[in-house]
């Protein structure tokens, strides 16, 4: 029983770790691990729901594509999903695809097309009548961001097709993406503005992509590459190959150095080719896409839930190079974590100067046997963050000493301790300047309060002089305060208070996350604010009624309860309060009964009109109570397309089964705007 416990505690572990990244990646666009160890995560939450098919559910993240929509564009349903590839990093697993192709297209000869993988941020485009109609980003897979009027300012992309052969209604799917020329332009741009500079040319388009003014959309010069038709195409296009020929009759800017191979082995070959033909490019690729390129046989393999089976990704090992470690300096994060960094000698890698690299905990440094003065081999975890990945001990003289992480705390001075099973050591000192830092970083970030220009450095700046302990100061803030630090221009200024300003009306489920609360992460903290109809509410709910909602459990209401019993966050509750932050609950309670009113709900399956966290929000605020499992005590199930199991234990138990038709009546619904 307690192994599978622990086994259900570990699935469920690896599926809050894969959101949380999904969202890092997709929506803040500050991916913090790598492709492959990502892609470790969900093998590992894979190969735990085929050991243990009971444990899955439609919603789980081996099941869906990553991302979500982004607050402040109007939400367009996909007519066809937009699935990513499954990824490979070597030959044998390309070797291991076209198996499984050749399995499933038994006596057939199968031909493949290999595309350069660009690495930008994908983009479905909509044409009626030979005219744009909408533009919309891949988003949670279902549903993505109108950014239309963005769009239109990209040159590259067509506001009117050209030739009679393109049918009335075309959806295409391409890559949004900024050259490296300008991306270079921009962050010198942005340094001389005293704004911080893009980490890499991905991370500028999404962020330029999803910028309100389509003005200064224009300004960045993105481009935009179509590599892929969908739905219907004319009888004529049989292939992918001629797909990329007919579009660009279309005058759509479709992909280049598209090959044919004619075997698997000619595939490597290609991808062999281009690991190094890439540097020569003026814009980003990380991989190559390899195809079916027949539409037919593509049609006849179809996908999974998330992928399609007739295409994958081949991802570049990432580019390493060697530098020195200068020295090794310990950071204290919010949770009062120690971890060892890197100093290096400045080197360029993947298009960028790298200076510092993690080191991650002392087992890491241990493993590496890294010490100050050796030569080491650094690399850009998926292109982005920089890590050390080896030692060159040939190159080591004398005998330097191992790094050892100290007793006491670099920013405070207090004991550190490492629990036992664990591999991380702690400052348990909730005063610690370093986790105050950490603390307020974590509060401004993009997927809490998205405080723009309050990074690392600043935040630093406001702690050492005094003038802020706590989120809770950053509101009592003024332009005085900011002009008093170095290097802080009064322009700078101004914008930082617009940006607190503004931050003030985010949603109660932001506020939470940004708190930092151990163990509530962005999808906790939305439970919690569709529960309770405040903070003061919740600051009011016992252990035992926290650990009784769906999606909580005891170990997270614990520290739940442990956070609001500590007087130092009471009292910076306090000061987010008195400066008007938004501290209302979402959804708001209705006052008056409905059809659904005390009445648990369980969902299973995909729905059309809406995500399924919007269909637990609409159930919640209609007085019902939603529920991630079927058993007697359930009143109704809610059945989508392809219903999981949950829809085979309610005919069992004899549970009302509705369709989402009926649902949107109870909740009282004609029409979705």
């Amino acid at each position: 029983m307690g192994a599978k416990k622990n086994m259900r505690a570990r699935v469920a572990e690896l599926r809050e770790l894969i959101r949380l990244h999904d969202r890092k990646y997709y929506v803040d666009h500050l991916p913090e691990i790598a492709d492959g160890e990502y892609d470790a995560l969900m093998a590992e939450l894979a190969g735990l729901e085929r050991e243990h098919p009971e444990l899955v559910t439609s919603d789980s993240p081996t099941r869906t594509v990553g991302g979500a929509p982004t607050e402040g564009f109007r939400t367009v349903e996909h007519a066809v999903p937009m699935l990513s590839l499954d990824n490979t990093y070597s030959p044998e697993e390309l070797l291991a695809f076209d198996a499984r192709v050749k399995k499933r297209l038994p006596d057939e000869s199968v031909e493949y097309v290999v595309e350069p993988k660009l690495d930008g941020v994908s983009i479905s485009l909509r044409y009626v009548n030979g005219r744009l109609d909408v533009a919309v980003t891949r988003g949670d897979g279902a549903r993505g961001d109108d950014v239309t009027a963005n769009v239109r300012t990209i040159k590259s992309v067509p506001l009117d097709l050209t030739g009679e052969t393109a049918p009335a209604t075309l959806e295409v799917r391409g890559e949004v993406f900024m050259s490296r020329s300008v991306f270079e332009r921009l962050n010198r741009r942005r340094l001389k503005n005293e704004q911080a500079p893009f980490v890499n040319p991905r991370n500028a388009a999404a962020g330029s992509l999803k910028l309100r003014d389509p003005a200064d959309v224009a300004k960045r010069h993105l481009r935009v590459f179509i590599y892929q038709v969908v739905g219907r195409v004319p009888p004529r296009v049989t292939t992918q190959s001629k797909a990329i020929k007919e579009m660009r009759t279309w005058g759509l800017p479709v992909i280049h150095n598209v090959t044919l191979a004619s075997t698997i082995d000619d595939v490597v070959e290609t991808c062999d080719e281009w690991d190094d033909r890439r540097r020569r490019l003026n814009y980003d690729i990380d991989g190559m896409v390899v195809k079916v390129n027949s539409l037919e046989q593509q049609e006849r393999l179809g996908s999974t839930t998330k992928s399609p089976r007739w295409g994958i990704a081949f991802k570049f090992p990432a580019e390493v190079v060697r530098t020195v470690v200068r020295d090794i300096v310990v950071q204290v994060g919010r949770t009062g974590k120690l971890t060892p960094v890197a100093i290096l000698e400045p080197v360029f890698v993947s298009g960028s100067t790298v200076s510092r690299a993690t080191l991650h905990n002392s087992d890491e440094i241990e493993r590496l046997d890294v010490r100050v003065g050796d030569t080491v081999e650094v690399e850009k975890g998926g292109e982005v963050i920089p890590k050390v990945v080896g030692v060159v001990k040939s190159t080591r003289t004398g005998s330097p000493q191992l790094f050892r992480m100290p007793g006491t705390c670099p920013m405070c001075g207090e004991p550190v301790a490492r629990a036992d099973g664990e591999v991380d050591t702690r400052c348990e000192n909730e005063s610690c300047p370093g986790r105050a830092m950490g603390r307020i970083e974590h509060f401004a970030s993009r997927g809490a309060m998205d405080i723009q220009g309050l990074g690392t450095a600043l935040v630093e700046q406001l702690v050492s002089e005094g003038l802020v302990a706590d989120y809770g100061d950053l509101y009592g803030l003024t332009a005085d305060d900011f002009a008093a630090l170095p290097r802080m221009g009064e322009r700078s200024a101004e914008n930082l208070l617009a940006e607190l300003e503004e931050s003030k009306g985010r949603p109660l489920s932001r506020v939470l996350h940004g708190l930092g609360v151990r163990h509530v992460g962005a999808t906790v903290a939305q439970v919690l604010a569709g529960t309770f109809a405040g903070m003061r509410e919740l600051s009011a709910a016992s252990e035992e009624e926290l650990a009784a909602i769906d999606g909580i459990g005891p170990v997270i209401a614990a520290s739940i309860r442990a956070f609001l019993g500590t007087s130092r966050n009471v009292e910076a509750l306090r000061k987010l309060d008195d400066a008007g932050v938004n501290m209302r609950g979402e959804p708001g309670r209705r006052k008056t009964e409905t059809a659904l009113t005390g009445l648990t709900v369980v969902l299973t399956g995909s729905l059309a009109r809406r995500t399924r966290d919007e269909a637990a929000a609409a159930i919640a605020e209609a007085g019902g109570r939603v529920s991630s499992s079927v058993s007697s005590k359930t009143d109704l199930v809610v059945a989508g397309k392809n219903p999981g199991s949950k829809h085979g234990k309610a005919l069992e138990l004899g549970v009302k089964v509705i369709d989402e038709a009926e649902l949107e009546r109870l909740l009282g619904t004609k029409e979705r705007h």
